[in-house]
Parts: C-alpha cells; structure tokens; sequence
C-alpha cells in the first residue's frame, strides 16, 4: 500500500515539476517570437502546474480515513478535483479560440517559423515523455488522479506536435509563392487546436459531475462487480451502487426470508472485490414481506 502510495505522489510530483519547466518556455518563447499557439502552450503548461498541485494535494486528502463529519470517507474529492480540471482547461481553450479568431479578423500574425520549429521540436519529446511515464504509473497503481494527470499531458502532446506540423507548413509557406499566408498559419492553428480540444475537458467535466451525482458507475465496472457478486449467490437487480472517486458505495437488498447472515455475507462480497482498485461501503436491507 506505502509503495502504491510512493508512486502515486512520485507521478504527480514529476507532473508538476514538468508542467513548470514546460509554462516558463512556452510563456517565455511565446513573447519572443510573439506566438498565439506557443504561448498559449505555455499557458496551458502554467494551468497543468496549477492543477498537478491540486492533485497533489487531493491524494493526500482522498486517503484521509473516516471520521464524524465525513462518515463516508473523503473520496468525492477525487470527482471534485476532476471536475475542477476540466472547468479551467474549457475556459482557457474558449480564451484561446477568441483570440484566434480576433487575430485572423485583424490580418493574421507575423511568426518567426524556423524558432517556432525548435521550440515545438523539444516540446514534443519533452510531453511524450512526460505521458508515457505516466501511463506507466497509472497502469501499476489505479487512480482517478493519475488517469486526469495522463490525459492533460496527452492534450499537450497532441498540441505540441499540432504545433510542429502547422510551423512546419508555415515555414514552408514563406519559402513558396504563397508566402502572403504564413500569417494566418498561427491562428489557424490555434483555432483548430481549441476546437478540438475543448472537447476533452468537456466530457472529463462531465464524467466527473456523474461521479459527483451518484450516477451508476460504467457498463464495464458495474460488470466486474456483478461478476463478483455471481459468486457469493446475489443477482445484479438486489445490487445499487455509485462510484465516487476510490470509494464503491453498494445497498444489497436481501429477501425477507435469506436464511444467511448478513455480516457474514459482507465479508465474502469484500473478499471478491479485494481486487478492484476501489473502498467498497457495503449497506444490508432486508425486504419487507
């Protein structure tokens, strides 16, 4: 469990550290060459260190046991930090887009495309690398927290190279007889990154809110806990549940005549899901004749 912990914080730890590392190039290169995309990716870094923070800090408090004013435990901290994420990606690709769509409306904007081309190059490897560490942690310890982190650095990634590729064809422009429209190829870009980004924070947004609501849990987890409950003899209608964050909150209803015990029975069901990466809070009732 200690270790499972480690590496969770360890994760996180490199995330923020990157996301900083990565704000202060992409804010500072941005200004020098006067770059929408760049310095929005560099805003998008600063925005990640923020968030990597609060994640940090919502580790540490999802494992918090329970205690009299939080009897469930601190779990839906996990979904409210989620939620919060996407929330700020949205707004920050919605500012982006305007002014995208401003600096197009004004004559596009002049970039220097062979130093946006180095910076893009470096920015690629540096947020692949960063996503792939990443992964690697969430595939050996399973957390909300973890798979939020990969998929910010997933949107860098695709934004860098988005970059690269679109610096690319604009370098190539102003060596062709097309060079009047270079300008343009910075927000062009950055109108097709925001659009299409603003998709991913929405339905992380979304995803989160669900949690928050007691909505019941994914097709996919709700299967493998039925699996589970197959074996100890309960049917998937006697079951509700509701996943929020690293806690499974399940109400059993048992007919008025069920010969067993129920603590008993609780025990089995956790000696089934010990394997699931959740904290399962059992509740027993009984049916009424």
């Amino acid at each position: 469990m200690f270790k499972s912990i480690a590496r969770e914080n360890m994760a996180l730890s490199l995330s923020a550290v990157a996301a900083g590392l990565f704000a202060l190039a992409g804010i500072t290169w941005g200004l020098w060459i006067d770059s929408l995309v760049i310095l929005f990716d560099g805003a998008y870094s600063l925005v990640s260190l923020m968030l990597s923070l609060l994640s940090l800090y919502a580790a540490r408090v999802v494992r918090r046991p329970a205690s009299k004013e939080y009897p469930f435990g601190h779990g839906a901290v996990e979904p409210l930090v989620i939620a919060i994420k996407g929330l700020v990606i949205t707004l920050v690709c919605l500012l982006s887009l305007a002014s995208a769509i401003a600096a197009m409306l004004e004559g596009g904007r002049a970039v220097s495309a062979d130093r946006a081309l180095v910076f893009a190059s470096v920015s690629v490897l540096g947020c692949a690398a960063v996503w792939v560490y990443l992964n690697w942690a969430e595939c050996r310890e399973s957390s909300g927290l973890l798979v939020a982190e990969k998929r910010q650095w997933f949107m860098d990634s695709v934004l860098s190279a988005a970059v690269l590729l679109g610096f690319g064809i604009a370098w190539w422009l102003e060596q062709s007889a097309w060079s009047a429209w270079a300008v343009y190829a910075d927000p062009v870009m950055m109108i097709v990154i925001s659009a299409y980004f603003i998709l991913v924070p929405i339905k992380m947004t979304a995803g989160a809110v669900r949690e928050l609501m007691l909505a019941a849990p994914s097709a996919e987890f709700a299967e493998e806990v039925h699996e589970a409950l197959h074996s100890v003899g309960l049917a998937p209608e006697q079951v509700k549940m509701a996943k929020v964050g690293p806690s499974l909150m399940m109400e059993i209803s048992l007919p008025a005549n069920w010969p067993g015990h129920s603590e008993r029975l609780k025990g089995n069901i956790l000696r089934h899901l010990e394997d699931l990466p959740v904290r399962p809070a059992i509740f027993m009732r009984r049916l009424i004749r």
